[in-house]
């Protein structure tokens, strides 16, 4: 699968968050969304997922509108975690991965065996197999985030659209996700995923796309994208960059009173 947005704008009210953005992803590369607080990370993830319309520009899957594919086609198509997704009961982990299943199946349809496969691959990938006899409301913040993620792997989408799904998580866990998060997209789907760790963004996508002002400040290889310019400028802090054995990493040092200033001044 193919998305390609061009000429996104979104507005909250008078104040413009994206101007003229372009965007694409392909099935079988990972992408990494970075960009400060406010830069409008989770919203052009929203509109690319068809769950929020942009004020101007237009989004194609395929080719196609929204519209021309169909909801029903395209939840099969393109999976969404959400950084705070809301679950309003105590529902057994089970029973919610399994609503990732839900676009597959017809009205009051049980599981298949098609869906039972697919939930056991969610559940084994993610490594929620040791929380399945709970409810969500007996999870911790890390380990809901892992079973969210589980439901969404389940749908076994194109494009898997993920924000923020290492927040919660400790060391060992993050390094886990963004694993399986590469592998899904070596695997032949498209991820593109919302990250405030450089570091990791550096070592696990194949692309990064930074966003600040409103716009696309850089988008292409780790990095071209993470030069001292275009972090100075996007976070207003300089950073100590490294490499051991072979993988990057990046650490804040300093805000320059330059560089403050250009943040300040950021949407």
């Amino acid at each position: 699968m193919h998305i390609e947005a061009q000429g996104i704008e979104v507005r909250f009210g008078a104040t413009p968050l994206l101007r003229d953005v372009a965007f694409s992803v392909r099935t079988g590369e990972m992408i990494g969304l970075i960009g400060p607080n406010g830069a409008g990370k989770t919203t052009l993830l929203r509109v690319i997922a068809n769950l929020r319309a942009p004020d101007s520009g237009t989004v194609r899957y395929d080719g196609r509108s929204a519209a021309g594919i169909g909801k029903r086609d395209l939840a099969r198509r393109i999976a969404y975690l959400a950084q705070n997704a809301a679950v309003h009961w105590p529902m057994p982990i089970d029973t919610l991965v399994a609503l990732g299943r839900l676009p597959h199946r017809r009205p009051l349809q049980g599981l298949n065996a098609a869906d039972r496969d697919a939930i056991e691959r969610a559940v084994a990938a993610a490594d929620v197999a040791a929380l399945r006899m709970r409810t969500i409301g007996e999870v911790s913040a890390g380990e809901r985030m892992r079973v969210l993620l589980a439901r969404a792997l389940a749908v076994e989408a194109d494009i898997l659209l993920a924000d923020e799904p290492i927040a919660a998580l400790d060391s060992l866990h993050q390094l886990q996700v963004m694993d399986l998060l590469r592998t899904t997209a070596r695997r032949g789907r498209g991820v593109v995923v919302v990250l405030h760790d450089l570091s990791l963004a550096a070592r696990f996508c194949d692309r990064l796309v930074l966003l600040y002002g409103g716009g696309v400040l850089s988008e292409g290889s780790p990095r071209s994208v993470l030069t001292d310019d275009h972090l100075v400028r996007a976070y207003g802090v300089e950073m100590v960059r490294g490499e051991q054995d072979g993988l990057p990493f990046f650490l804040p040092r300093q805000a320059p009173a330059q560089a403050g200033q250009s943040h300040s001044n950021s949407a």
